[in-house]
């Protein structure tokens, strides 16, 4: 190794020296007490298993819906701790990871679920104003930048055919020279403009906030109370847990990641750690050297993408690029943290800005997201629609569970709408397999992603053949 390269990694790893391995959103004084545990029986119109946003909004959409509706929501820990608290807060109104995935798989609806995405990212911001959630709600938008050459150009089709199709408004394609007016990197080279479809928020505060709404609104919540089983119980449903138990008329699960109770689910998704920096705040003088001055959202194109943002006290998160799977599909808190994939971002943060040469990492986590094989939610109710479920977000969830939240609820009243017509809806994913297979394949698809990103985003046979199959695995 150079001695340049030697100096250049001995800084990224000072950078880190400090940084303390816990979610920086999370990371707050003042973070809400928890609510006491359940101990003993309960009974409840609707129970809603899980205290992340699926199941938050949900439990807070069905008291706005009805309020004379009994709803108590149970959390095996506290409410936010796990993905709904620690993401990078990129509150997107698309509800299909992209306009991209959706109109590769539902070409159809492409214009419906835009027009859902849009509306349900309006009435989230309509709803933080009106439950009085500070949460640093910022309808900011987003830059999709390139970084190789291939990428520009790729960028610039795209803007094209989303303007032939009907689906560039709001959207606009920046030349090296304009991106770099928004935000000052010499690594690139051009940008996708979303200027309305993307918000930035604190993700933890977001979810206290609809905590506090919720019991607000009468809904009862216990935390540290996991559910440990799901059964049928006379015409409801019974969920037992460790000190007691509740029995309800219908059962709305928000687990995601976590093993669904409905035990035929869980081959539908498998568990990916994502893992994240967050620096120590800007002076303006470094502020000013990278300008940001909108503070958008940002991405990078490769297939191994970063995602970055402001903070509200002007410090960079920078996030992403390695996607772990765990052997078995297995969640643990072990592998929560990572100081390859820490020393790997910092590294990529200082190529991206070189001019904050010497600054500083305060927070280093990572954490497990579900991902499904079409790479959006899915949904399904079981016991005879006594129960049902959304998950498979795959990382774009901050938003688009609030919409999973009012497809459980129509699924649960039996109501034929506009969000239970869609295909999306209607059809699930193709499953995972088994071990050793899923593990094979997925380490398969990374090794291959890498390649393609070293190669001018060429995508080679396997990459091919899981397009061709509808796994198009692609950022």
């Amino acid at each position: 190794m150079a001695p340049s390269a030697m100096s250049r990694d001995k800084n990224w790893t000072t950078s880190l020296a400090d940084a303390q391995p816990v979610p920086y959103w999370l990371d707050d004084p003042g973070r809400p007490r928890p609510e006491p545990a359940l101990t003993g029986a309960e009974t409840c119109d609707l129970l809603v298993v899980g205290g992340g946003y699926s199941g938050l909004w949900t439990a807070l959409l069905a008291k706005e819906r009805d309020p004379a509706r009994d709803v108590v929501l149970v959390e095996g820990r506290e409410v936010g701790w796990a993905a709904s608290g620690r993401n990078g807060g990129f509150c997107a109104a698309s509800l299909t990871h992209g306009t991209a995935n959706g109109l590769t798989r539902w070409p159809d609806e492409i214009h419906t679920l835009e027009k859902l995405g849009a509306r349900n990212l309006d009435a989230i911001e309509e709803a933080v104003a009106r439950y009085g959630i500070d949460c640093d709600f910022e309808r900011s938008g987003e830059i999709d930048v390139a970084t190789e050459p291939y990428q520009a150009a790729e960028l610039r089709a795209w803007h094209e055919e989303l303007a032939r199709r009907g689906l560039a408004d709001g959207v606009e394609y920046l030349d090296a020279d304009a991106v770099r007016a928004e935000v000052d990197s010499p690594t690139f080279l051009g940008g996708l403009h979303d200027r309305r479809g993307v918000a930035m928020l604190h993700p933890a505060k977001l979810a206290w906030g609809l905590k506090r709404a919720c019991l607000g609104l009468g809904v009862r919540v216990y935390e540290n109370t996991p559910a440990l089983d799901l059964r049928t119980s006379g015409a409801g449903m019974a969920v037992r847990t460790p000190y007691g138990g509740v029995r309800a008329r219908r059962v709305a699960l928000g687990t995601n990641v976590f093993p669904n109770l409905v035990r035929r689910v869980r081959p539908y998704t498998v568990p990916v750690y994502d893992y994240a920096l967050m620096t120590e705040p800007l002076s303006a003088d470094r502020l000013a050297s990278i300008g940001w001055h909108n503070r958008q959202g940002l991405g990078d194109s490769a297939n191994q993408f970063h995602y970055f943002r402001l903070s509200a006290d002007n410090r960079i998160l920078w996030g992403g690029y390695d996607a772990i799977y765990p052997y078995g599909g297995r969640v643990r808190a072990e592998y929560d943290d990572r100081p390859q994939t820490y020393a790997s971002l910092a590294g990529h943060f200082f190529t991206c800005f070189p001019q904050l040469e010497g600054l500083r990492f305060s927070h280093a986590w990572g954490g497990a997201i579900d991902t499904c094989s079409r790479f959006s939610a899915f949904f399904g109710t079981a016991h005879a629609g006594r129960v049902a479920y959304a998950a498979g977000y795959t990382g774009l969830g901050v938003g688009a569970t609030r919409f999973g939240a009012d497809v459980m609820l129509d699924l649960l009243a039996g109501e034929s709408t506009e969000r239970t017509g869609l295909e999306m809806v209607r059809r699930k994913p193709l499953p995972f397999p088994p071990e050793p297979f899923a593990w094979t394949g997925i380490a398969l698809t990374k090794w291959s992603l890498a390649r393609a990103d070293a190669h001018g985003g060429r995508r080679n046979l396997w990459l091919r053949t899981m397009d061709r199959l509808g796994l198009g695995f692609d950022s």
